[in-house]
């Protein structure tokens, strides 16, 4: 075998349709489309969702809730996973910077200390927001927490 006797297993490769290319095709004429409408014409697209004029699901349903746009997402972070980030890496103070150097969050993101499990270190926390059993929790085991 060698490259100029090389072939397509047979069946494998089929003719393309030759559309309107006259009578003689058999496909010339009508060009497969059927006789006028809108799409026999050239440039035709339904619209997605589009029930043949019917009022479309969408349209049908009412519209429900409310998104607030100035809405803050916080990413959580409970205490027992703060603590064994601290003893993982070695650190005291749990800030923006030290969270993302060790990439648990983006740089864009918001944290929020949550007060989930125990935290057995002294640690100084700098975090954009934290609930009021976390700060207990952290003063308690002689840390400080700033909110910045």
């Amino acid at each position: 075998m060698e490259l100029h006797n090389l072939k397509p297993a047979k069946g494998s490769v089929k003719n393309k349709k030759r559309i309107a290319r006259g009578p003689g095709s058999g496909r010339g004429g009508t060009s497969t489309r059927g006789h006028k409408g809108q799409k026999s014409r050239s440039g035709y697209s339904r619209k997605r969702n589009f029930e043949g004029g019917q009022m479309p699901l969408q349209m049908r349903l009412p519209k429900v809730g409310f998104k607030n746009p100035n809405r803050v997402e916080y990413v959580a972070i409970n205490l027992d996973r703060l603590d064994a980030i601290s003893e993982k890496h070695n650190i005291s103070t749990v800030s923006l910077e030290t969270l993302t150097a060790s990439g648990i969050v983006k740089k864009t993101d918001k944290v929020k200390i949550l007060g989930g499990g125990e935290l057995k270190r002294k640690l100084e926390v700098k975090i954009h927001a934290c609930s009021e059993s976390a700060k207990k929790a952290i003063e308690a085991a002689g840390g400080t927490v700033e909110i910045v």
